[in-house]
């Protein structure tokens, strides 16, 4: 496995790549949810590259930037024994030179649900996410369904910019109790880790309405605004079923769309969705 830390490094070793590349974008921390990307990228390419890069950008004032979990060590330990042959690992000032006023916008699709939410985080998520994919130029590139806005957000802007490569989402790994895996779990002490599984009984509560003919996008977010308002610890900050290509809140539903909430439990705001109709 060979791990750089410069550009110029990253650049040298991609050169000596040969046959089919696939990158998977990671802040490090890692854990089953990334793996799962890992071995879909192993599965479908010759060569498996990752990033592990804690990106400023991406993070409001008062969010939890200094606090983010890391390990690198494990984490580098952890993709060799998956078989990885590219790991870059750079520091602030090798992604954004100093003077650095470029930034790359997905306008439509970044307003609500994390948009709204927080309002530099996508900006910042579709910005580090091009100059991964100019800096490892993969065929693939691969993203977890739990962050959907996200992973629509960068299909967006790989056909608009005509950018050469297959945007992969791959499904959300869970807890044997439906908690979506996330590096954020690992603020949640004992009680609220109990608590966090309301995202999964909310949601999952909305699927199977909608499996039963409901279609009222206000009954839907009725529907899941009250079991977690039920749970003392969990204050939800979006609960939404939109569409799933404009990701605009829908009032009658048609045969899919996005159900999707960010709830705070203590430290940790969590994000999960499900695909309501998928097959």
């Amino acid at each position: 496995m060979i791990i750089v830390s410069t550009l110029p490094e990253l650049r040298r070793a991609r050169a000596r790549i040969i046959g089919s590349l696939g990158l998977v974008p990671t802040m490090g921390y890692l854990h089953r949810g990334h793996l799962s990307l890992l071995q879909a990228a192993r599965e479908q390419n010759e060569h498996v590259a990752v990033s592990i890069f804690v990106n400023p950008t991406q993070f409001g004032a008062d969010e939890d930037l200094e606090d983010y979990p890391r390990d690198i060590e494990r984490d580098l330990a952890a993709l060799e024994a998956e078989g990885v042959d590219l790991v870059w690992t750079p520091d602030n000032a090798e992604v954004y030179p100093r003077g650095y006023q470029t930034c790359v916008t997905v306008e439509q699709l970044t307003r609500g649900l994390e948009g709204a939410r927080r309002p530099r985080h996508m900006r910042g998520v579709t910005t580090v996410v091009t100059k991964l994919l100019i800096a490892f130029t993969p065929e693939r590139a691969y993203f977890g369904q739990k962050d959907a806005q996200q992973a629509y957000v960068v299909r967006r802007l790989v056909a608009d910019l005509g950018l050469p490569v297959e945007v992969v989402v791959c499904p959300t790994i869970r807890e044997p109790d439906g908690l979506a895996l996330s590096s954020r779990n690992a603020y949640l002490n004992t009680e609220q880790r109990r608590a966090a599984t309301v995202l999964f009984r909310a949601l999952s509560a909305a699927r199977a309405a909608f499996a039963k003919g409901q279609r009222d996008g206000d009954e839907l977010r009725a529907l899941m605004e009250d079991i977690v308002a039920a749970e003392p610890l969990a204050a939800p900050e979006y609960i939404s079923v939109a569409d799933l290509e404009t990701l605009q809140e829908l009032q009658q539903l048609p045969e899919q769309a996005l159900a999707s909430m960010a709830v705070r439990i203590g430290a940790a705001a969590l994000i999960d969705n499900m695909v309501l109709g998928k097959a």
